[in-house]
């Protein structure tokens, strides 16, 4: 019942931030600190825990070779992924218009901080991403929460533990226990949740007001249209392939894309999804490879948004694109968002620069600024969400995912939540069921 009692806690403060964000928004705006805190917390848990949960995974099944197949098929998935949403994206945009009909401009925020974001990728390329991959020092990637160069250093961290042989032994056990102790840890944070969610939700009513819903409805509309497009058309054809349930998938993630949702912080969800992932029959090499390397090259729902944020921007400014132009900045776009995961508002610092490289005014990013916290929720969730799923393609493809293990946790999940919505399902659901 502890997971059933956590997850009402946070609808419970979800409705409660957005009531004082509207009653009391001065008040509101203060409550930020309890949002803050609760994240700080999240992230002093994701280091260790990525570290001991991919260096046990690999190295305690010695198999050297896969570990690069691994990698191969992940990356070859993710690129497939991400590709497929951003076409969703540009399809909904044009038939959507978003940014035709919106000629408020008032209070909007200074677009000289809109210029600083538009400096911040006008030189990212392919050699500098891979350059910024290899740590210097793992500890410096560890205080700046660099997902990608600490699943690096774990990579090399396990094969020198595979290739060293009896001799690490300690060292394994010492791991070993220290996975059990994070994942223990983040039960305790995840205690504090509510808090966290209370104080992310009323700040952000409080600030940017229900009114903001109205005016903006729809841009907000187009996204959120789009990202269930894409949940309900591309993942939920991936869970068939591999035969799972994705509503037996969304269920068991409820509360890390709750977390994700109302904090719009990966971070915050990582720890809880990649311990449900395990349970739900994922190799714990696979969670602790392909879960943090998804946040840099599998962002499903930042990519759908960055393709209608383009449409949206040109429209606000009077820029006619044609299919063709749209397409060469989607690419451009799928190649500067890459490896800069960790940077606050990186989905806006992103358009910016694409936008100011190719000559479209970005009053638009300024416009998007101002409610994409609101954005931000969505996207993030559909990331979670995306790389959940991610783990299971993967697992399946290299036939080492445990249906029965699945089965087993879904009941028992299903049992501990009481849920009344579909418990049929569980039941009569084939799909369950490895072919």
């Amino acid at each position: 019942m502890k997971n059933s009692f956590l997850t009402f806690w946070i609808f419970i403060a979800l409705v409660a931030g957005i009531v004082v964000g509207a009653v009391v928004p001065d008040f509101a705006v203060k409550m930020h600190p309890l949002a803050a805190i609760f994240l700080r917390m999240v992230k002093m848990i994701i280091a260790p825990l990525l570290f001991a949960t991919l260096v046990v995974g690999i190295a305690g099944h010695g198999d050297v070779k896969k570990i690069g197949r691994v990698g191969i098929k992940t990356i070859l998935y993710f690129e497939i992924v991400t590709t497929l949403a951003l076409f969703i994206g540009l399809g909904v945009a044009n038939l959507t218009n978003p940014g035709y009909g919106i000629t408020n401009a008032a209070n909007l925020p200074n677009l000289d901080k809109i210029s600083q974001m538009s400096s911040a990728v006008q030189h990212n390329s392919f050699s500098e991403f891979f350059t910024s991959m290899v740590p210097t020092s793992v500890i410096q990637s560890m205080a700046e929460g660099n997902l990608l160069q600490i699943v690096v250093f774990s990579i090399f961290f396990a094969l020198a533990i595979c290739t060293i042989g009896k001799k690490a032994k300690p060292v394994m056990d010492l791991l070993n226990s220290l996975c059990q102790i994070m994942f223990k840890f983040t039960e305790f944070v995840m205690l504090f949740a509510p808090i966290g969610i209370f104080g992310a939700i009323s700040y952000t009513i409080g600030s940017n007001g229900i009114g903001v819903l109205v005016n903006y409805a729809k841009i907000i509309g187009s996204l959120y249209f789009a990202l269930i497009v894409f949940v309900a058309l591309v993942l939920f054809i991936a869970c068939k392939i591999v035969k799972i349930s994705l509503r037996a998938l969304l269920q068991v993630i409820e509360e890390p894309a709750l977390l994700a949702f109302t904090t719009a912080s990966s971070e915050a969800a990582l720890p809880k999804a990649m311990e449900i992932m395990e349970k739900f029959g994922v190799p714990k090499s696979i969670v602790g490879f392909v879960m943090p390397t998804g946040y840099t090259f599998n962002l499903d729902g930042s990519t759908l948004y960055l393709a209608i944020a383009v449409i949206f921007c040109a429209q606000i400014a009077g820029v006619s694109l044609t299919i063709e132009q749209q397409l060469i900045i989607m690419f451009a776009l799928m190649v500067t968002s890459k490896g800069i995961a960790g940077i606050p508002r990186v989905a806006l610092i992103v358009l910016a620069g694409t936008l100011t490289s190719f000559q479209i005014p970005i009053i638009g990013v300024a416009i998007l600024l101002g409610i994409d916290q609101l954005l931000d929720m969505g996207r993030t969730t559909v990331n979670l969400i995306g790389n959940c799923v991610a783990t299971v393609v993967i697992a399946r493809w290299e036939n080492e995912f445990d249906y029965d293990k699945m089965e087993r946790f879904i009941s028992s999940s299903v049992e501990k939540l009481e849920c009344k919505s579909y418990p049929d399902n569980f039941d009569t659901d084939t799909s369950f069921n490895q072919g």
